[in-house]
């Protein structure tokens, strides 16, 4: 976290554009030169309500949301309920100015559309300007959009007065609006884009405040993704050619993703009737020698159960990706949480084998959905890609260079048929596909319609090829075959550190966490170091078979460690406890469950406060669970 840095925050009402315009200005930003991450908070509406998307933009890598923002464009919400105050949702017109300002740090800039807002709505809106010394830039950002015609290019009006304020010459930002729009509408986006910016120019002191571009350079090309991009095109380069799924927020924008690229590579994408049937259906086309991914969100993976289970049971390879968001039942369907760990550790039946990995950064999201579809064909185990709505959404730029790898088609341990001819079979034909003694638990695999490759498969226990038993001697060797798959894969994953280290190697304290809050730690523990703490953090994304010796010399490191996790109940670090509950008086918890994701100053707060001074939280939006013991 710097001074040095833009976080331009523009709001408005879910349909008025906020998130297309966000991400092409984060593409120009990019494009000039800068490091960029973006943050979008939305609401569970199809139109209406007040949204925003965050962008942050620095000469130094950004790893997170910034603490606060420093720029706002308040658009108005075109689609508001009710003006009225006493509406059950309030003045939800006035929202995105009204809504937005106790994150605004001092100094700041606001532009809002006179044209649909009136500050006077907004009790103390003087007071607070005057206070905190906000810079305000009433423009008729409506008016000059119907000036043109369209009302909806008042978006493009308030970047131009946003590139006026902030020093940014137009030159990226036209080179997007070129490359995006066809040449109808092309002109006259251009046109208002130039005029908002000279009437800015023109009628403002632009040079009285201090919010400006940083600058910036790349020393190669940069591609602006979001975990749902590194997740898709992640599973496409290691060869998935099958999707089906039923859309639910936030998975459906994986699906989306998959379903626009898959047909281009002779792929099949399957929108279906529900989260059981396309659970199944991947099953089906997995075991027709597909690679195959289905996924949902908490309430449709729930569904997915059943299927899951008979993957595990038909050791069928399969990899499922479930995205987070707040629950139970439906929740907050677009804001992101991570309590949906135990869920997806535990559901399916009976003692059953599963792979769950959760990648923390957008890189870790196209490497580990990779490693799903590896682990899942070279085992043949279900795989679960576990990430919420903040990575999933979440944009940031990185080098093309980190996705130059070699496609991997490959289906792991199956045979040819020249192979099957060597196999053991019964008398009557069947090949022995679930042979009791194998290397790593793993048994050779048969694609039907092969030559001397017929078995049964059964969601009933079974013997060696496929026939429903109950023999207890059976029973015994195939559930200790399957679990000596686990034991393989852990050691397979052991052969390289895994977890993501970030701070000194020598140091006092330790922070823990899971998941999408990895790189808002890692800026934190940035911070307490510089404020003279000696702290590390350790990322973990491998849930299941847990990493057990790498965190237990983390935990073993250092006197005391901070686990950071979105729950209120402390899941991960509960499972951490499972399998290391002799360090449960060293380990306490910093949570979030408000709907928003942490801000760097937050775990700051937290460590400084509760571990260092012994004392009680600042903040109102985190909680404290003190070590066993304690």
């Amino acid at each position: 976290m710097t001074d040095e840095e833009l976080i331009w925050r523009i709001s408005g009402g879910s349909g008025d554009g906020i998130a297309s315009t966000s991400q092409n200005f984060a593409k120009a930003l990019m494009r000039s030169g800068l490091n960029v991450f973006t943050h979008r908070h939305y609401p569970s509406r199809i139109r209406g309500g007040h949204t925003y998307t965050e962008i942050r933009a620095a000469e130094d890598d950004v790893k997170s949301r910034g603490d606060g923002y420093n720029f706002l464009l308040a658009l108005g919400d075109s689609f508001a309920r009710n003006p009225d105050e006493d509406a059950l949702y309030g003045n939800e017109e006035i929202k995105p100015l009204s809504e937005n300002l106790d994150d605004l740090r001092e100094g700041g800039v606001i532009i809002y559309d006179e044209g649909l807002l009136d500050a006077a709505e907004i009790p103390n809106f003087d007071e607070r300007v005057e206070e905190n010394n906000w810079h305000v830039y009433p423009l008729d950002l409506r008016g000059l959009a119907r000036e043109q015609g369209r009302e909806v290019m008042r978006n493009t009006a308030g970047v131009g007065a946003t590139c006026a304020l902030i020093g940014m010459d137009l030159e990226h930002v036209e080179d997007l609006m070129r490359d995006a729009m066809p040449e109808k509408i092309l002109e006259p986006n251009i046109e208002i884009l130039h005029t908002a910016y000279d009437a800015v120019k023109e009628d403002y002191d632009v040079d009285a405040h201090d919010v400006t571009v940083p600058t910036g350079s790349h020393d190669e090309t940069q591609l602006l993704m979001s975990g749902s991009d590194a997740i898709s095109y992640g599973a496409i380069d290691e060869g998935c050619r099958f999707i089906a799924g039923y859309p639910m927020t936030p998975w459906t924008e994986v699906f989306t993703i998959m379903t626009k690229n898959l047909p281009k590579l002779g792929g099949i994408s399957e929108q279906v009737e529900d989260e059981i049937a396309a659970a199944s259906l991947a099953v089906g086309a997995s075991h027709a020698g597909a690679k195959a991914m289905s996924g949902s969100s908490g309430g449709g993976f729930a569904l997915m159960s059943e299927p899951l289970g008979l993957a595990e049971m038909t050791e069928t390879p399969i990899v499922l990706v479930e995205a987070m968001r707040a629950g139970p039942s439906t929740g907050m369907p677009t804001k992101p949480e991570q309590s949906d760990l135990e869920h997806v550790l535990y559901t399916s039946q009976g003692d059953s084998q599963r792979v769950v990995l959760a990648p923390g950064t957008i890189e870790e999201a196209y490497e580990q959905s990779r490693l799903a579809f590896r682990l899942a064909y070279e085992y043949q185990i279900p795989t679960i890609l576990l990430y919420d709505q903040k990575l999933g959404g979440e944009m940031r730029n990185l080098p093309k260079s980190h996705f130059d790898r070699e496609p991997n088609p490959t289906l792991g341990k199956t045979l040819t048929e020249e192979q099957l001819a060597d196999q053991p079979h019964s008398e009557d034909g069947k090949f022995h596909r679930f042979q009791h003694d194998v290397e790593d638990g793993v048994t050779p695999r048969s694609i039907p319609g092969q030559k001397g490759g017929r078995y049964l498969a059964t969601g009933n226990e079974h013997d060696q090829t496929g026939h429903i038993s109950e023999s207890p001697e059976n029973r015994v060797a195939q559930i200790d075959r399957r679990l000596e798959k686990l034991e393989a894969i852990r050691a397979d994953l052991d052969t390289e550190p895994t977890g993501s280290y970030h701070g000194p190697d020598e140091a006092d304290y330790g922070i823990l966490t899971f998941g999408s809050q990895q790189g808002t730690v890692e800026e934190a523990v940035d911070v307490l170091n510089d404020n003279g703490h000696s702290v590390k953090s350790l990322g973990v994304s491998e849930m299941l078979p847990y990493p057990t010796d790498e965190v237990e010399d983390f935990i073993r490191s250092v006197d005391e460690v901070l686990v950071v996790e979105m729950t209120a109940s402390g899941q991960f670090r509960g499972l951490t406890q499972k399998n290391l509950g002799q360090y449960g008086e060293k380990l306490s918890s910093l949570l979030k469950y408000n709907g928003n994701p942490f801000e760097p100053a937050e775990i700051v707060d937290g460590f400084e406060s509760v571990i260092i001074e012994g004392g009680e939280l600042d903040s109102q939006t985190t909680t404290f669970v003190p070590a066993a013991g304690d």
